[in-house]
């Protein structure tokens, strides 16, 4: 598959200024800059993003994911000529985005009033834990947090065990999808503007994670019940689980539509369960899961992964493998579609990435250049000062 220019690429003429460390920044610029963006991260000298202190192996993996076809500039911001140079940026910028805590822009003279004046088409992405304002406005809001105080963990894991928090940083990523989609849609509005103002976007991590959750307020309103945790189960059908193979693999099956349960019951032999009272009705499953998981892993539990996958295909039955990244690197759906590439990190070792996760008019965009060292592009982008690292 070939790559798209950066010059075809809808953003190719947008400039981002990324001020925001760890994760839910860098996932909205992620975005931005695999569109074609100009993405400047504005790090501290001798540290930089705190991203880059997440290493495995010695390497900084999510920096080396996250920051692909991004630039670093080091600025000390405390420092009265480096601020300049951060607004001499702005005043050049579409986009500017940071997840410092509520006021800290303000104290470094970059309120809504100021920047109006530097920049009036500028769009501001400002990411905290709880909102600009409210009760929780000047708390930490780390993603764990959220996730535990949205009601996401209380949904994870099973009843019987304790709620369990995501293997990696929901909260966040889903905050940085919606900023992203936002910010787009906010430099849209801007450039049809004949008189701009700043657009100030006050996004919390916790309201588009509790979004993404779904209508729990109605229907807790509706039934006076909160669902207890049930593990790979779903409380709005059924059978949805993932069933033990003879080999010792799992396999992920959702079939809560009556066609597909009544080719799913007539495969293992039991064509009469449809008309089981157990398992005639949506609610009915719902109540008698426990057996007709039962009766879904006597089966599967006879069959290796392959008999399995052939199974369900040959029905038409929605099952798929639970796959690790070792499955995955060889397998040849990923392969096919390219979605793994190589760049290199900063210490110049070449490593696999996911790829840009869309095909644009039949091509995949490829990632431009690698996640920057820091301050490698001080000698471009802030002039009459050395590059800082």
């Amino acid at each position: 598959m070939t790559s798209v220019d950066k010059n075809d690429l809808p953003l190719n003429d947008l400039l981002v200024v990324d001020l925001s460390r760890l994760v839910s920044g860098n996932i909205l610029t992620h975005v931005l800059a695999d569109l074609g963006a100009e993405v400047l991260k504005i790090e501290s000298p001798g540290k930089g993003d705190d991203l880059r202190a997440w290493r495995r192996g010695g390497v900084s993996t999510y920096w080396l994911a996250y920051c692909r076809n991004k630039q670093s500039v080091a600025l000390n911001l405390r420092e009265a000529d480096d601020l300049q140079a951060l607004k001499d940026l702005l005043s050049r910028a579409d986009v500017l985005v940071e997840n410092f805590r509520p006021g800290v822009l303000e104290k470094m003279g970059l309120s809504r009033a100021q920047l109006q004046t530097i920049n009036p088409k500028l769009v501001v992405m400002r990411i905290s834990g709880w909102g600009q304002t409210g009760l929780f406005a000047g708390k930490p809001g780390f993603g764990s947090l959220i996730e535990a105080f949205s009601g996401f963990a209380a949904m994870n894991g099973f009843a019987d065990r304790p709620p369990v928090l995501p293997p990696f940083a929901l909260a966040d990523t889903v905050a940085g999808l919606y900023g992203a989609a936002i910010a787009n849609a906010l430099v849209l509005k801007q450039r049809r503007c004949a008189q701009p103002e700043v657009q100030e976007v006050d996004l919390s991590l916790f309201e588009p994670l509790f979004a993404m959750l779904g209508p729990q307020a109605a229907e807790y309103t509706v039934t006076g019940q909160v669902y207890p945790r049930a593990g790979s189960r779903s409380p709005t059908h059924a059978p949805r689980n993932v069933y033990q193979t003879r080999d010792g693999t799992w396999i992920a099956l959702s079939a809560g539509m009556d066609g597909t349960l009544a080719r799913l019951f007539a495969g293992i032999g039991c064509p009469e369960a449809m008309d089981d009272p157990r398992f005639s009705t949506h609610e009915a499953r719902i109540a008698n899961v426990d057996a007709l998981d039962a009766l879904i892993q006597n089966h599967v539990g006879q069959l290796s992964l392959q008999e399995a996958l052939d199974f369900f295909e040959e029905r038409d039955i929605t099952a798929g493998p639970v796959f690790d990244i070792s499955d995955l690197m060889q397998h040849p759906y990923v392969r096919d579609r390219q979605m793994l590439v190589d760049t290199t990190t900063p210490e110049e070792r070449t490593l696999p990435v996911h790829a840009t996760p869309f095909v644009l008019n039949g091509v995949r965009p490829a990632i431009r250049r690698a996640a920057p060292s820091l301050g490698q592009d001080n000698a471009r982008w802030v002039k009459h000062r050395k590059a800082r690292t």
